[in-house]
């Protein structure tokens, strides 16, 4: 009889410790997928915020380039039409000039051309139009990822018994919402 009854404690004790091990497991466990979970909320928000960097970078350094290049062929186009008429009265030294002044202006237009064969205004904007196009889909989908983690993260610590895991130590994220004039978007203006 006190062999069944030692045996009895033994296993009520060898069933408290399982218990206390798995309950143990199940809290670190829990508890480093929220940590886990935590830092995959933090990793994308800072996706978000290297693709608003590379946005404005990116945006604004085209903006300029599209803007200059654009400025070069107006004024190189005022250049030619201004100087395609020398005037009815014009005297031969005036066409002489005006000569020297479009045999130059062709010149330069060759040498660019020659090295730079599809350098346009137009395939400037086209680029700059794509590239928008582009970190703002890359852009978008970071918004949409950090918003898909913050979710679950925000259910995994709700949830019941989860949430005792959870307590104090792990609050619910906010959702991305641009406001900062940082998360604004570049004002093209030409």
């Amino acid at each position: 009889m006190f062999l069944m009854e030692g045996l009895g404690i033994i296993i009520a004790v060898v069933a408290v410790v399982l218990l206390v091990i798995i309950i143990l497991g199940w809290f670190i466990s829990t508890r480093n997928k929220f940590i886990r979970m935590e830092q995959d909320v933090e990793s994308s928000l800072s996706r978000i915020d290297v693709y608003l960097t590379k946005r404005f970078d990116l945006l604004t350094k085209m903006v300029d380039a599209t803007k200059g290049y654009t400025k070069h062929e107006k004024e190189t186009l005022a250049q030619v039409i201004q100087m395609r008429n020398p005037g009815a009265n014009a005297s031969l030294k005036e066409k002489a000039e005006f000569d020297a002044q479009m045999n130059s202006v062709a010149r330069q237009i060759n040498i660019v051309a020659e090295q730079y064969p599809t350098l346009k205004a137009d395939t400037m904007f086209n680029n700059l139009q794509k590239s928008i196009s582009e970190v703002e889909e890359n852009l978008q989908a970071a918004r949409s990822n950090y918003n898909s983690n913050v979710s679950s993260f925000n259910k995994a610590i709700l949830v019941f018994p989860a949430s005792i895991v959870a307590g104090n130590k792990f609050t619910k994220k906010e959702y991305f919402e641009a406001e900062e004039a940082k998360r604004q978007d570049v004002k093209i203006e030409f």
